[in-house]
């Protein structure tokens, strides 16, 4: 006669049993993360990517958001390299934390840099800012403030803009992400109309994405004429600038006309936050060196301010890096350090300016169909050539030329070896499309009385 303890199992050879019986009929338990999916590789660095894996010889990189010399090699400035090796030798350096909100020598050097030292503001205590981990970080801390402290929720960003803008703002917890047009891409021109109508209409007290200078992709820039009118379309509905600058100094060789925007809208009253990075107009890719600088209305309330940003930065990477941000300080802080730096950006500018010319000339000479005159007229790295995605996907597989699928090109990826053989490629890309497609030339036309004359009535 059997009695119940005969039935009874233990508790690791009942788990054992159910585990194989599971596994026996293919229902072993799913990962924990086995819905998460593979997302699309950010463009710029995938197509690094498939240029690296490319044994062509003749392959070109247009994609790369970093400088080239005409050898197409990085670029590390003497300058900097000479600041790097005081900062190493220095010795009282350490590892220790910086404090929350930076490296206090490199906030105030960054800061003055883009205001000015002769900045109102900054006279009157009203401005707030604190070191972050580059341009991206800059982004990321001001979106979130804005969301969180402040509230806000919607954002206007400029169509076309750098891809992150969007994603970061959304992240952070803006619900409304709208575009202003920018762009026109039929004339290759800025459109203002558009722009400043959109403006004129937003939605009040919305958060708009201005590029302080060198506008990521497309390389063009508002005149000072059209930057007065975009700051009086904003007062209308007492919209919330956010200036992304992350070229001061590369984009024309001069940090102070670079700076200009940002300067006129502290100096017409506007309460304001700016990113910046130094990756760019110093070559501290990976050092990733950003300051974000808030400034406000009133003096009093820049402890707050600050205490509000300090404890996002706590709960997200807690102390900024140390070291590139101590070899800004010694380059900005130092009238002859500074002098030199002056120099070499302007020779690296020089540079991109001069590439841009000869592709300009050489594809005019070619009598490439379309309009190329735009290029010159755009400033920083970038250009948007104005080439449709099609062109560029066939410039890559047949020429092994790589650049976003949005025509935009990094001009410093032009040499005097390349630059010849680009600029037949894209003769024949687009001269074949012509022909297939019957394409007509880019409206030439000077419409700018016609312009004028909308603007004028949309900012009545």
């Amino acid at each position: 006669m059997l009695c119940a303890t005969d039935f009874l199992i233990s508790k690791a050879n009942l788990i054992n049993l159910s585990l194989r019986k599971r596994c026996c009929s293919n229902e072993c338990p799913k990962s924990a993360f086995g819905n998460v999916k593979v997302t699309i590789p950010a463009e710029v660095f995938h197509l690094t990517k498939l240029y690296l894996e490319d044994k062509n010889e003749n392959k070109v990189n247009l994609g790369v958001g970093a400088y080239r010399t005409d050898e197409n090699k990085p670029y590390v400035l003497p300058i900097v390299k000479k600041c790097e090796f005081e900062v190493v030798n220095d010795p009282k350096m350490n590892h220790e934390y910086l404090p929350m909100s930076g490296n206090p020598d490199f906030v105030k050097a960054a800061t003055e840099f883009l205001l000015g030292a002769d900045c109102k503001a900054l006279a009157e205590k009203r401005v707030a800012a604190v070191q972050t981990v580059s341009g991206s970080s800059a982004c990321r801390l001001a979106a979130e403030f804005l969301a969180q402290s402040l509230k806000r929720r919607t954002l206007y960003l400029p169509n076309p803009t750098w891809e992150n803008h969007a994603k970061i703002f959304k992240q952070a917890g803006f619900k409304q992400i709208k575009e202003y047009p920018y762009w026109n891409s039929k004339r290759l021109t800025l459109d203002m109309p558009g722009l400043l109508s959109a403006l004129t209409s937003a939605t009040e007290g919305a958060v708009v994405i201005l590029h302080g200078t060198a506008h990521n992709p497309t390389g063009l820039d508002p005149t000072k004429k059209q930057w007065k009118q975009i700051a009086e379309a904003m007062k209308l509905n007492k919209l919330f600038p956010f200036i992304d600058i992350a070229y001061q100094g590369f984009a024309t060789g001069d940090p102070e006309r670079d700076a200009w925007a940002v300067r006129y809208f502290c100096k017409e009253g506007f309460e304001l936050m700016a990113a910046q990075s130094f990756s760019k107009n110093m070559g501290l890719y990976n050092e990733r060196v950003g300051n974000l600088v808030t400034v406000l209305n009133d003096k009093e309330l820049v402890a707050a301010v600050t205490s509000q940003l300090t404890l996002f930065i706590r709960t997200n990477y807690s102390n900024p890096p140390a070291f590139g941000s101590r070899v800004v300080a010694k380059v900005l802080s130092d009238k002859k350090n500074k002098e030199e730096w002056l120099t070499t950006i302007k020779e690296m500018t020089d540079r991109v300016k001069k590439m841009r010319k000869e592709l300009s000339e050489i594809l005019s000479k070619l009598k490439t169909p379309g309009r190329w005159d735009h290029i010159v007229k755009q400033r920083g790295m970038f250009s948007y050539s104005g080439l449709t995605e099609q062109q560029v996907e066939k410039l890559r597989k047949e020429y092994h030329i790589y650049m976003l699928k949005s025509g935009r090109i990094n001009v410093c990826g032009l040499n005097t070896n390349n630059i010849d053989y680009v600029a037949e490629s894209i003769d024949k890309v687009v001269r074949d499309a012509a022909q297939k497609n019957g394409e007509s030339k880019s409206d030439t036309k000077d419409n700018s009385d016609k312009e004028d004359a909308i603007i004028k009535s949309v900012l009545k």
